[in-house]
């Protein structure tokens, strides 16, 4: 049974029943995702439209705990289908600005970054850092490709700010078919802006233990209240008949 299932949340008493309320937003992760319209192929793309270069979902996840980036998106058809398809992830540090405005044709109104994530249907990818001028490979086992989903998981140090607060990076995906030019961009998503990170923040561990120790000791308390409300039936007929009688009630279920 899941630690808030319904059933168990309604069985529990109201101090109790708030503590476990209380925990489990505490230690819940947020699902926030970007997602896409199926088909939205920009006009100035001039590639083959591929199914693997539309973005239906899309979303950056930080693990402040883990200190790790995972990038993922989930593509109309399956990963690599078209020859040539690559993924890319545009991060805006502090210092992103809207490169492709400045490219032919001019496309990405809003689209803000100084580095950019590539990753391969071959399960190869890395990180181009426009700021540092630097190119960081990707270790092998970072790149998941499965079906119609791609995801990539980066370590924070290998995404270095360029002014913002890490969990304050920005981001936007297009897939695009070869690198070379703007009219070999699909699609983007977000479409014509940045979107924020999804952030897995830590617990403070105070806070937390605090919590579990309240919860435990409600617990505790709820148990034994329920176990002196209910007196066995044999105990309760022993008394009734000493009241009746006049006599002292002998130990029930005791030798």
């Amino acid at each position: 049974m899941a630690f808030t299932s319904p059933s168990m949340i309604r069985s529990l008493g109201s101090p109790l029943r708030q503590a476990v309320l209380v925990l489990a937003a505490t230690l819940a992760v947020p699902a926030l995702a970007v997602t896409d319209p199926l088909g939205d192929f920009l006009p100035t793309y001039t590639g083959v439209q591929g199914a693997d270069l539309d973005v239906l979902q899309a979303d950056v996840t930080y693990d402040a705990g883990a200190q790790t980036f995972t990038f993922s998106a989930v593509l109309a058809g399956a990963v690599g289908s078209t020859s040539g398809a690559l993924y890319v992830w545009g991060l805006d540090r502090g210092q992103g600005t809207a490169r492709f405005q400045g490219g032919s044709p001019s496309i990405g109104e809003g689209v803000l970054f100084d580095g950019v994530l590539i990753v391969r249907p071959d399960g190869s990818g890395q990180f181009n850092d426009f700021i540092h001028a630097t190119q960081t490979v990707l270790s092998t086992g970072s790149v998941l490709i499965d079906g119609a989903s791609v995801q990539a998981r980066v370590e924070a140090a290998l995404l270095p700010s360029t002014g913002f607060d890490v969990a304050a990076y920005t981001w936007n995906l297009w897939p695009r078919l070869g690198l070379g030019n703007n009219a070999q961009v699909s699609d983007f998503a977000p479409n014509g802006s940045n979107a924020a990170l999804n952030v897995v923040a830590v617990p403070e561990p105070s806070g937390a233990a605090l919590l579990l120790t309240g919860l435990l000791l409600l617990t505790a308390r709820s148990i034994a209240a329920r176990k002196t409300r209910r007196t066995p039936a044999s105990e309760t007929a022993a008394r009734d008949l000493a009241t009746a009688t006049g006599r002292q009630p002998s130990p029930v279920g005791r030798n």
